[in-house]
């Protein structure tokens, strides 16, 4: 064993391959055959890289500042099995330089690897174009996944979405309130929370003055005299309206000519009571409300709009409400007004949004969701959000020129909703814009013309790259 690896050493020490068998007499036996580095001794090579393997490299050659020698490299890369194959023995185009793989602004005329042991990318003649576009191999399109799709018209659908509260409509709460000094003598069963029908009594009121004027009427309009006269009984019949007396209760009394010692008072319209305050033997001053009915078959939906959102808003729009009470329920209702103010701490607007409510599932101050739908009807050139390289101060997209090749132009955008971005200047129905790995294609896009310097300036930069690594 020890003549097998004594043999092995001088092989590979002198650049010979070692065939190694066991003969018959039992003895180890070897021959020497010459290897493909001492075929390279008359060959000329590309450069000389470090023995340790570090990222330094030489174009003729020298030692490290351990006094080891560097490494030839050949053009089919024989002479070190580490060596880095050089890209020119891969392609039949011309490479102008390498660049930095990191995307800096760094080149070199001979193959190298930055800090991190990373290979300088090749770049070859008839790569880069002096007509503003980005041209990349297949490969790099495939490995880096570009993907384009073309222009169209479309409709942007915008839907703003904002919390609200639920409220009643102011054109359908009712009160009952005395005109003149009254006594209540009798209520009905009705209470908070009770529906009531337009007509349905509420309660029975004693009060002089409507006593007064009920019987002057009926002394008028049973007159001998003028009874048959209608302009006598008008005045009489109109301070009975002015002490808001039912319109029920004053036929009835055109109908039997009695004069009720009490008048029986209804609900002026269908709803919910809200609040009663008439107790049976109590004094209603005038002014004083004894009952408060709304009608709910129709609310109001108070929703708040950020600032940002309310170009979006306009009178009439469909809303879509949800009711936090109920998953899964829609009520569809109309933006009515939009309120002329904005509030200074919240910087939001507040909507109206009138809702049919006919089984009164919507209660006063119930929380919801809206989501009004903005969407206009004609359609408007889009292309997908994705497909925007936005700085800020400038919006661009990748125009995809075919054959690998892609234009950046600048554009002009508008609304946005729905995945898609409205394109009001910049392209025109039917170019095929990129929507993936556009930051890839601009990286390349913004190198261009520092590396189109660097090529140009290439032999001064093979001096310089030689120079450093002689001082490395």
């Amino acid at each position: 064993m020890k003549t097998l690896r004594l043999l092995t050493l001088l092989a590979l020490a002198g650049g010979l391959a070692v065939g190694a068998y066991w003969s018959s007499h039992g003895r180890w036996s070897a021959h020497a055959e010459a290897t493909p580095a001492a075929a390279q001794a008359d060959r000329t090579p590309l450069y000389y890289r470090d023995p340790n393997g570090a990222p330094l490299w030489s174009a003729s050659p020298k030692q490290d500042d351990r006094g080891r020698d560097y490494l030839p490299v050949y053009e089919d890369g024989q002479a070190t099995a580490t060596a880095p194959k050089p890209p020119q023995a891969t392609s039949s185009r011309k490479i102008l330089y390498y660049r930095n793989p990191m995307g800096l602004p760094d080149t070199s005329p001979v193959p190298k690897k930055d800090p991190m042991g990373m290979n300088y990318v090749p770049v070859y003649e008839g790569d880069e174009a002096d007509d503003g576009t980005v041209k990349l191999s297949p490969g790099k399109i495939q490995r880096t996944g570009v993907k384009s799709e073309p222009v169209e018209r479309r409709t942007i659908r915008v839907t703003v979405k904002a919390p609200g509260t639920i409220q009643l409509d102011e054109r359908r709460v009712s009160v009952i309130a005395m005109r003149a000094e009254s006594f209540v003598q009798k209520v009905a069963d009705v209470t908070t929370g009770t529906r009531v029908k337009a007509g349905q009594p509420l309660m029975e009121i004693y009060s002089s003055a409507v006593a007064s004027a009920a019987a002057e009427y009926l002394a008028t309009i049973t007159s001998k005299t003028v009874g048959g006269v209608e302009m006598y009984g008008r005045g009489s019949r109109q301070r009975l309206v002015n002490l808001d007396v039912p319109e029920q209760v004053i036929a009835e009394m055109e109908k039997t000519r009695l004069a009720p010692v009490t008048i029986h008072w209804s609900a002026p319209r269908d709803g919910i009571v809200l609040e009663r305050s008439a107790i049976e033997g109590m004094r209603a001053n005038p002014g004083d409300v004894l009952f408060r009915i709304a009608d709910t078959s129709v609310v109001w939906a108070l929703v708040d709009i950020a600032e940002r959102d309310l170009g979006h808003i306009a009178v009439g729009q469909s809303v879509a409400v949800r009711a936090r009470s109920f998953a899964g329920r829609i009520f569809s209702g109309k933006i009515a007004i939009v309120y002329p103010q904005v509030n200074r701490d919240t910087r939001t607007v507040r909507v109206r949004i009138e809702l049919a409510n006919p089984d009164a599932a919507l209660l006063p101050d119930m929380y919801v969701d809206a989501e009004i739908d903005t969407a206009d009807s004609a359609p408007v050139l889009a292309i997908p959000d994705s497909a925007v390289l936005d700085t800020g101060t400038r919006q661009a997209v990748l125009v995809d020129k075919g054959e690998g090749r892609f234009e950046p132009r600048e554009v002009k955008l508008g609304r946005r909703g729905g995945g898609y971005i409205e394109v009001r200047d910049g392209l025109a129905d039917g170019e095929e814009v990129v929507t993936s790995a556009t930051f890839l294609i601009d990286a390349e896009s913004n190198l261009k013309a520092a590396l189109k310097g660097f090529a140009e300036g290439a032999p001064q930069a093979s001096d310089a790259g030689h120079a450093a690594g002689e001082r490395k």
